[in-house]
């Protein structure tokens, strides 16, 4: 995510990060050093991290969906929004394959555009696979794939 995040930015454009809090319970507010300040630092314009229903940008409510969450960064005028979690959304992902383990969720997963792996993966559907070597390459991809006239600077 820093590195999709300096880049983009780096090539001028806006860039929101959302992450869903996947530990369970409230995000901490006073703990250092977490993804969504990685996030910032690397250029986000905006971050969020959501859980048990504590949206931080600091929002409160019963449970925020993802959906209410990318609503509320409209108002941000955003070139590209990031997520990181919600895997189950039917949004485009790219998958994050750390071992053999991992490997399952190319099977449960939907609308995989891209894997990136530390391990070789044999076979594959209709999605691009990068080694955890390969992210220059990657973001590249990634970037034209999207913004057709973006010259991306590495």
């Amino acid at each position: 995510m820093k590195k999709m995040i300096f880049n983009g930015t780096k090539n001028g454009l806006r860039i929101g990060t959302i992450k869903h809090h996947g530990h369970g319970g409230v995000p901490e507010k006073t703990v250092l050093n977490k993804d969504t300040d990685k996030h910032r630092d690397a250029g986000a314009q905006i971050t969020s991290v959501e859980g048990n229903g504590s949206l931080h940008i600091e929002a409160n409510k019963n449970s925020w969906d993802l959906e209410e969450i990318i609503h509320v960064y409209k108002n941000f005028s955003m070139d590209l929004i990031l997520i990181e979690g919600y895997k189950h959304a039917s949004y485009p992902k790219v998958v994050i394959i750390r071992n053999d383990d991992d490997l399952y969720l190319l099977e449960k997963l939907v609308n995989i555009k891209a894997v990136i792996s530390w391990v070789p993966i044999t076979s594959h559907n209709a999605y691009e696979i990068f080694l955890i070597d390969d992210l220059d390459l990657f973001v590249k991809v990634f970037y034209k794939g999207i913004f057709e006239n973006l010259e991306v600077v590495p």
